[in-house]
């Protein structure tokens, strides 16, 4: 059964908002992916610092421009710790691998909800932060050591759940002031 395809003008505040930021965090991870991959490859091998300001300033400064916005923005937003991150290029990422899963989980999140108008509660939402909760919570108060791996997935697990609850806000909020709209021109 074919279904055509609405035009733009003809989509809801709500689903002009959703592939909006699905096109925003699609873009974001892609500077992320394309950032290690434009540099010489096993030229990025330790951005160690502290969250908040910039402790790699001296090996980013000689980068591309793309990778030194990317590595920058990383470098103030993450602690770039080398056995949390992933490599891509033999280089390090811009961002650890717990952050690279929420980034991915934005992206995979709000496709879903734009593909397949998937809608979630609240307590659901909360659900999808607790696997990250409990896995940093771990790392932080014992000796215990996740992988990257589950690093990647509990951070792509919130990632999906924040975008599906920003969809839900997005429909809840738009969608009621579409309504209104309607209502007032009749």
């Amino acid at each position: 059964m074919y279904m055509p395809i609405p035009s733009w003008s003809e989509l809801r505040r709500s689903r002009k908002a959703e592939v909006t930021m699905l096109i925003i965090f699609t873009i974001w991870l892609l500077l992320i992916l394309v950032a290690p991959l434009s540099l010489p490859r096993g030229s990025v091998q330790d951005l160690s610092g502290k969250v908040g300001g910039i402790d790699s300033g001296e090996q980013i400064d000689s980068m591309n421009p793309l990778a030194w916005v990317m590595y920058t923005i990383g470098d103030m937003y993450c602690h770039q710790i080398p056995e949390r991150s992933l490599f891509l290029n033999d280089n390090q990422m811009p961002f650890c691998s717990r952050d690279l899963g929420i980034f991915i989980g934005l992206v995979a999140g709000m496709l879903l909800a734009v593909l397949l108008d998937i809608r979630i509660s609240i307590l659901l939402f909360l659900l999808t932060l607790v696997p990250m909760g409990i896995d940093g919570s771990l790392q932080l108060l014992t000796d215990y050591e996740s992988s990257n791996m589950l690093r990647l997935m509990t951070g792509l697990i919130a990632g999906a759940g924040v975008s599906l609850i920003m969809s839900r806000l997005a429909r809840q909020v738009l969608d009621v002031y579409d309504e209104n709209s309607e209502s007032a021109r009749s």
